[in-house]
C-alpha cells in the first residue's frame, strides 16, 4: 500500500481513529525488536445484494486474542464485546464494500534493549482490502518443508505471537522459491503439523482427518468451522490423529483452512498427485459451504456473522475518539 492509499484507510491506534500513515512505533519499541507481540486475523465478507460487511466469527477470534496475549504476561483494558466494537466501527469508518482483512495486534510497548518481558502493552487493528490469500480456483502445488514447526515449549503456535512466524515465513519462502505454492510443515517428531500458515485436512475412505492440537498446530478458527459444517451439511466426520508424511502421498484428498486461505484444494505434494491433481469433490463442497456461511446465505449460521451495520457500543466509540 502506498502512502498516497494510507492517507484514505483509518487505523486504531493507541486508543484512537488515526490516518493508517500516522500509525507509526518508535524503532526502539520491544515488540519491533524482539517479536514480542501477539496478531490475529479476521476476515470481512462483503455481500453486494445486501450491501452488507459481514465479519465471520468476530467475537471468537477476540477471545483468542485475549486467551494469547497471556504468554507474554500482557494486561490489556479491554474486553471482547470492546475490541468486537471497535472493529465495526473501523470497517464504517473505512467504507469498504469489498471483501477485508482485519489485523489486531497486542504489543510490548516498552522502548528498551533486553528481553524482558517488561509492563507496558498496547492494541492496534488496521483493516485492508484482501480478496483471496492464495488461489482458491486450482489446487495448489506444495511441498513438505525442510524447515520443522515450532515445538510447544520453544514458542507455542496456538499463541499466534509475532515472532514465531518468522518460522512460518522460512517454510513458505523455501516453498515459493522451489516453484511450489505453499508448505507443509512437520513437527520434531516428523509427523505432519500444519501448513506454513494454515491448518490442514485430510481425506481418507470418507471421512476427514487432521492432525490434534498438540501437534504443534494453530488451534484454528476456521478448522472448528470446517468440522462443524462437515458434520452438518455433509454428514462426514472429522478424525483428530497424527498423520505421517507418506500418507499425504495416498490422500484422497487435501485441503489447507484458514483466515486467509479460506479453503483451499491441495493437487500434489512433492510433486505426487493427490486424488486426480485437481481440487477434490469433498473439498470442493466445503468450498462452496463455506462461501454461503460467510456471505451471510445460510441463516443457520448466522451466529458466526457480525454485520457491521450493527449497533456500536457509544462509550467504547466515544472512547476511541
Amino acid at each position: 500500500m502506498t502512502p498516497e492509499q494510507m492517507k484514505n484507510v483509518t487505523a486504531y491506534f493507541q486508543g484512537r481513529f488515526v490516518p493508517l500513515a500516522e500509525a507509526n512505533i518508535n524503532v526502539m519499541t520491544h515488540a519491533f525488536n524482539y517479536g514480542t507481540g501477539v496478531f490475529e486475523g479476521i476476515r470481512g465478507y462483503w455481500n453486494r445484494d445486501t450491501r452488507e460487511m459481514y465479519l465471520f466469527r468476530l467475537r471468537e477470534h477476540y477471545e483468542r486474542f485475549l486467551q494469547n496475549t497471556g504468554f507474554l504476561k500482557m494486561k490489556l483494558p479491554y474486553s471482547a464485546q470492546d475490541l468486537c466494537d471497535i472493529s465495526v466501527e473501523l470497517v464504517r469508518k473505512n467504507g469498504f464494500d469489498e471483501n477485508v482483512y482485519l489485523r489486531p495486534l497486542a504489543y510490548k510497548t516498552a522502548c528498551q534493549i533486553g528481553t524482558k518481558l517488561s509492563p507496558g502493552e498496547d492494541v492496534t487493528i488496521f483493516a485492508v482490502p484482501m480478496g483471496d490469500y492464495v488461489d482458491t480456483t486450482r489446487s495448489l502445488a506444495a511441498c513438505v518443508s525442510t524447515w520443522r514447526r515450532l515445538e510447544d515449549n520453544a514458542i507455542p503456535a496456538r499463541g499466534k505471537i509475532c515472532g514465531g512466524y518468522v518460522n512460518s515465513a522460512l517454510a513458505a519462502t523455501e516453498a515459493r522459491d522451489n516453484g511450489y505454492d505453499e508448505a507443509i510443515m512437520l513437527n520434531e517428531a516428523g509427523k505432519v503439523s500444519e501448513g506454513a500458515a494454515m491448518n490442514m485436512f485430510m481425506v481418507r475412505h470418507g471421512k476427514l482427518v487432521t492432525t490434534p492440537v498438540y501437534s504443534n498446530i494453530l488451534e484454528g478458527i476456521t478448522r472448528s468451522t470446517v468440522v462443524e459444517i462437515a458434520a452438518n451439511e455433509l454428514g462426514i466426520e472429522t478424525e483428530y490423529r497424527q498423520i505421517d508424511r507418506s500418507e499425504l502421498y495416498i490422500a484422497d484428498e487435501i485441503f489447507f483452512c484458514g483466515t486467509g486461505a479460506q479453503i483451499a484444494g491441495i493437487g500434489s505434494v512433492d510433486r505426487r498427485e493427490v486424488g486426480d491433481g485437481d481440487t477434490g469433490p469433498i473439498t470442493a463442497k466445503l468450498q462452496a459451504i463455506y462461501s454461503d456461511v460467510v456471505q451471510g446465505r445460510l441463516s443457520e449460521y448466522s451466529k458466526w456473522l457480525t454485520p457491521c451495520s450493527a449497533p456500536v457500543a457509544a462509550a467504547v466509540v466515544a472512547a476511541a475518539h
